[in-house]
């Protein structure tokens, strides 16, 4: 049962993509806008288009003729995907899902209105003066994000009227597609966020991944760890959220659901149809199969019967701190000193200030707090400096 997959977004998150898949014997093409990335690096072939031109995407698809076409990031004609569909070729995990989740209105109309999840207040502006016309309305404190963006690109706090003009320059030139609408939503005073990785099948039932905790810092990923503290009933309540809404958008594969906790509120925020960065603690061995093996068996059509805890994990990313070319690693040697801990050094070609370039695992099998492995985790990723 030898697929052809079509990766469509090339970085860490598909690099680890496509070893799961290879690891089933699977071949797979890589595209991405630039030569070199991550992913093409362990693929058979690879293709570099611009995935917001539809016309070079149909090309590709074209000349491939791919069994399975695999989203890893956003930034894609994906409504080209349901003229795929329509073709045959089989989108994961579905051209809705796609379509919908590149597009924070069209995914937070759909858990607010159609679906009725609890989420923070939002509205929607397309210029300067309706962005100051939603706060007045939503309030301050709010956060400002592009429709179509992600890992925080344009995304800003509003903590002072003062915020509000270099918040829209931010929404209009730093978003995945440039400018573009934008979403104010209500400021939750949460205690903590989560992430639960949620597994729909072709032919079985969705099963959840123990929650992930997480910590946020310019919109993105810093560190995560696994299991998060929750309650029962708020990890039930995220739970019946999450399959409410993979269920309407359909198909098989991983999915990164997003809740913000509160002392006694559970609030749906975002939603990935693809392997999350924060699940990247996976990695550590903190699962019975990491959330790269459990996309590659979803989207073959492989049985996923059950999905244990084994281990408390964290991580904690790796940055870049300078621009360049060819990235000179050091501390290596210094980071692998440390015991119950691995690392990932993703093989980006150019470095970019807060640009993820790798990631420092640790786990325990002990009575090791989650706090103690996140210090740890920090540690490890302190030690190595990427130029």
């Amino acid at each position: 049962m030898r697929k052809k997959i079509l990766l469509l977004g090339s970085g860490e998150l598909g690099k680890e993509f496509v070893i799961a898949a290879q690891r089933l014997g699977q071949y797979v093409i890589a595209v991405d806008s630039y030569d070199g990335a991550p992913a093409m690096q362990v693929a058979h072939e690879k293709e570099v288009i611009d995935m917001l031109d539809g016309d070079a995407l149909d090309r590709v698809v074209a000349k491939h003729k791919p069994d399975l076409i695999v989203p890893e990031i956003e930034a894609i004609r994906t409504e080209r995907f349901y003229e795929y569909e329509k073709q045959g070729y089989q989108v994961v995990p579905s051209a809705k899902a796609a379509n919908f989740t590149m597009n924070r209105k069209a995914i937070r109309d759909l858990a607010s209105l159609t679906l009725s999840l609890k989420t923070a207040k939002y509205k929607y502006a397309s210029t300067l003066e309706g962005l100051k016309e939603a706060i007045s309305i939503i309030g301050i404190p709010c956060v400002v994000k592009p429709l179509m963006s992600s890992s925080g690109k344009g995304q800003s706090v509003i903590k002072t009227e003062a915020d509000i003009e270099p918040a829209w320059i931010s929404s209009q030139t730093k978003g995945r597609t440039g400018a573009s609408e934008i979403i104010v939503e209500e400021f939750i005073s949460f205690e903590s966020e989560i992430t639960l990785l949620t597994v729909t099948q072709k032919s079985g039932r969705t099963l959840f991944c123990p929650p992930i905790g997480h910590r946020q810092e310019r919109g993105d990923y810093q560190e995560s760890w696994q299991p998060a503290e929750i309650s029962d009933s708020q990890l039930k309540s995220a739970q019946e959220m999450a399959e409410k809404v993979t269920k309407e958008l359909g198909g098989a594969g991983i999915w990164g659901v997003e809740f913000f906790l509160t002392k006694e509120d559970v609030y749906f925020s975002e939603l990935s149809p693809r392997p999350h960065d924060t699940g990247m603690v996976t990695l550590a061995g903190t699962q019975s199969f990491n959330e790269f093996e459990l996309h590659a068996r979803t989207v073959l059509g492989l049985p996923i019967p059950e999905i244990l805890l084994v281990r408390k994990g964290a991580s904690a990313v790796i940055l870049a701190q300078t621009e360049g070319q060819v990235p000179d690693i050091k501390g290596l040697d210094k980071a692998c000193e440390m015991p119950e801990s691995d690392l990932r050094i993703f093989g980006k070609p150019i470095t970019k200030k807060y640009r993820r370039m790798g990631v420092a695992l640790t786990y325990s099998d002990k009575e090791e707090s989650i706090s103690m492995l996140r210090k740890r985790a920090v540690l490890i990723a302190s030690k190595i400096k990427v130029d």
